[in-house]
């Protein structure tokens, strides 16, 4: 019995930090391009060193088979860490030049998700630091998807750059629509803008939430709604933000607060989905608590749930006494 054996999801995950080292690798140099840098043991990135390296694996992303073949190797891998289902976030902006529209972005990740090992969901996400109404425009799009594979809409990069009540429309026109309304939110800002997101956008997951979790107020309301953290453990240390060892998973769960790991962006991080549930517990019954409230979080259709908690269950049940 080991974490990998464990039934999952993973609720966090980006399209171009899913990609296999491997295959960066092999695209890079079809192109003639560098690859992204490691981030240094022991020093502090601020957030722009993680966006250049971002941009420089983006960047070797050409075409929509390109896009297709990372959603498959990223769905392959997290099933070998047990998941019986993903939801891959992707800006639809970012690829658009190379699939030639923002819905041609759209249909190759969702041709990768056709083709994939488990059923995989999708989230189209829009940038904190792009217009208002490029934010609506994108979830326009993901609305027009509900039901074919979009499952919701994000707002994605750093949160500082945008405000939250110029999103209210693009989240309202979304969760409207029947998409789970996923923001990040908390990385860098105070719990407050945690809060906003909840109360203004409605949101259904917060991505990553890291000023709340030692806040009371926004703590109790996260549990009160029903709204799940989004935490993605490696994610953290390399800019500085949080210490593993620091995050406080029990004190989150005992408040009532949903808790669902991620891998958020595993080529730049370089952990896999397994991983984030070792390094913040080795009790498999506290695994498997997490791995239950991710499926909740989740937007997975009723048949996937309740056979991914039926599984976590019978796992659960082979726990040595």
């Amino acid at each position: 019995m080991t974490a990998a054996t464990l039934p999952k999801t993973n609720l966090h995950l980006h399209l171009t930090g899913a990609m296999r080292p491997a295959t960066l690798a092999e695209l890079a140099a079809r192109g003639g391009l560098p690859l992204p840098p490691p981030f240094t043991a022991d020093t502090v990135h601020e957030w722009p060193a993680f966006q250049q390296r971002y941009d420089l694996a983006r960047a070797a992303i050409r075409g929509p088979a390109d896009i297709e073949r990372v959603v498959v190797e990223a769905a392959t891998d997290d099933a070998a860490c047990g998941a019986e289902w993903i939801e891959l976030q992707i800006d639809p902006t970012s690829y658009a030049p190379v699939a030639g529209s923002l819905a041609g972005a759209v249909e190759a990740a969702l041709a990768g998700a056709a083709r994939a090992p488990i059923p995989v969901g999708l989230i189209v996400a829009a940038s904190w630091a792009a217009p208002p109404e490029h934010a609506l425009r994108l979830a326009t799009l993901a609305a027009s998807y509900a039901g074919r594979g979009v499952v919701g809409f994000g707002l994605s990069n750093d949160e500082r750059l945008g405000r939250v009540a110029d999103v209210v429309p693009a989240c309202r026109l979304a969760a409207e629509a029947g998409l789970k309304v996923v923001p990040h939110g908390g990385f860098y800002t105070p719990a407050s803008h945690v809060a906003d997101c909840v109360t203004l956008l409605g949101a259904h997951r917060i991505g990553h939430g890291l000023a709340a979790m030692r806040d009371p107020a926004t703590r109790d309301l996260l549990a009160a709604r029903g709204v799940a953290l989004e935490i993605c453990p490696t994610s953290y240390p390399p800019l500085g933000v949080a210490a593993i060892a620091d995050l406080p998973i029990r004190e989150l769960r005992a408040a009532g607060v949903l808790v669902a790991l991620g891998t958020d962006d595993p080529l730049l991080f370089g952990s896999d989905l397994a991983s984030q549930y070792t390094l913040v517990t080795t009790d498999p019954a506290e695994q498997a608590d997490l791995a239950r409230c991710a499926v909740i979080a989740s937007a997975a259709p009723p048949a996937v749930r309740d056979e991914l908690l039926t599984d976590i269950t019978a796992w659960e049940k082979e726990i040595p006494a």
